[in-house]
């Protein structure tokens, strides 16, 4: 055990490890609510299933195309990496700034909120937001209320844990992982074979009708819902092997969501026709499941839904300090945050600053807007990555590649494509709330020049 802090992480991580992380990542509101808009925006059962197909697959390739990535640069951080290697301090910094301001620390935030919000039935009165006491601090106040407290707890505690140990925070991301596939496989299971469903809703009516571009359009949606299949590179540094085990948990994770996702899609089609699942109001898989296993289903839902937010919360606290980590090494982000803490060897004070900034969110209930503003920029940074693969390939040509990304040069180029379609048709669509975004990302720029003149 040394004495004082070091600056390396330590390879402690298997495969399945990082391959949880993925899987957390991924499965959360997303394949609960998304279906719903996807169903509309195609208008057809066959063209709702293969957007989702096709959605999985260009997250295969930009997964794939990571892997190459991460067994080159086997570092922590994920884009940050990549994009300072391709495209210079600036914008990997700007990914960075995005991941800490709202990227991760936002989704943390959001995702225990709602979180409490499902304890609440359980235990009444937890979910309550009426403030107890607030703090007009000008375009923004303080407040605090049941609902905020015990999200807070659930950030520190969780905190707490990745914190202590990649033993520890191993042991708890496996078991949240394990759950949630589980939980869903079973959903899939018996809802196919003992479901009060009927197979006639996977026959498209007469008047059903779909357009390519009904299915661009629902192609952002399913992309979203997969984001977070590139969470194993933030966490190359500490995988053991990571020339062999990094893309093997990239590969096995995205494979596992894909596969899980058309699944539950094809679950909802046995419960609801494509017009009825477009007409839904509420979270999908509860419409779903009140067809398929009738009113009593929905607790059981609540409790899968927990063990969901939960797993994705502890992806996030795991993944994020690692790219603050990474931007500290270069000087560009708090100090503290480059050290590994002897004890724990843990990024301990990245994973500090990650939770009291996800506390702020809370109190200020500024996150929802920060996670709907920057949300096309998760989009952006990992097409931007993506390209980097084409940056490093002709630049290093004769690097020491352990894996080299399948389909090159084609398979990378589509989801090039696919994210520059996607960040324009955001931008187009919601221009306002874009405009926000690369406000909120813009400001990166000032705090990069005095990071920099720190240095």
């Amino acid at each position: 055990m040394p004495s004082a802090a070091t600056s390396h992480l330590e390879r402690r991580l298997s495969a399945y490890d990082a391959a949880a992380v993925v899987v957390s990542n991924v499965i959360g509101s997303g394949i609960l609510f998304m279906p719903a808009i996807v169903a509309g925006m195609a208008g057809h059962p066959g063209a709702m299933l293969a957007v989702w197909l096709a959605g999985g697959i260009l997250a295969f390739a930009g997964a794939m195309a990571y892997a190459e990535l991460a067994a080159l640069r086997p570092r922590s951080g994920g884009e940050y990496v990549y994009l300072r290697e391709a495209f210079g301090p600036l914008a990997a910094f700007l990914t960075g700034w995005a991941s800490f301001v709202a990227g991760f620390s936002g989704a943390i935030a959001a995702t225990s909120m709602g979180l409490v919000g499902l304890l609440d039935r359980f235990f009444p009165g937890v979910g309550n937001s009426t403030p107890w006491v607030s703090l007009p601090l000008g375009v923004i106040s303080l407040s605090l209320s049941p609902q905020q407290l015990l999200a807070i707890v659930i950030i520190v505690s969780l905190s707490v844990v990745h914190g202590l140990g990649l033993g520890p925070g191993r042991v708890v991301q496996n078991a949240l992982a394990l759950v949630k596939v589980m939980a869903l496989v079973v959903f899939v299971a018996a809802g196919l074979s003992f479901g009060q469903g009927t197979t006639a809703h996977f026959i498209a009516s007469p008047t059903a009708t779909w357009t390519v571009s009904g299915l661009l359009l629902a192609l952002i949606p399913v992309m979203f819902s997969y984001s977070g299949w590139n969470a194993a590179a933030y966490i190359a540094e500490e995988v053991k092997d990571p020339g062999r085990n990094v893309p093997r948990a990239l590969a096995m994770g995205t494979i596992a969501v894909v596969v899980l996702f058309v699944a539950m899609n094809v679950v909802y089609l046995y419960a609801l026709d494509v017009q009825a699942m477009a007409a839904v109001e509420v979270r999908v898989v509860d419409a779903a499941a009140q067809v398929l296993f009738g009113p009593g289903a929905a607790t059981m839902l609540v409790v899968v839904g927990i063990f969901i937010a939960l797993g994705t919360i502890s992806a996030n606290v795991f993944a994020g300090p690692r790219v603050y980590y990474a931007m500290a090494r270069d000087g560009l982000f708090l100090r503290a945050a480059a050290q590994v803490n002897p004890r724990t060897q843990t990024p301990l004070a990245a994973i500090v600053a990650q939770a009291v900034w996800c506390v702020v969110l809370v109190l200020t209930g500024t996150f929802a807007q920060l996670v709907n503003y920057t949300g096309f920029t998760v989009v952006l940074f990992a097409g931007i990555a993506v390209l980097a693969l084409f940056v490093l390939r002709r630049r290093e040509p004769d690097a020491p590649r352990p894996f080299k990304a399948l389909g090159y040069p084609v398979a990378p180029a589509l989801f090039v494509v696919a994210s520059a379609a996607m960040v324009v048709n955001a931008i187009w669509r919601e221009p306002l709330p874009s405009l926000a975004g690369v406000a909120i990302l813009a400001t990166g720029v000032p705090v990069y020049w005095l990071f920099q003149r720190a240095r």
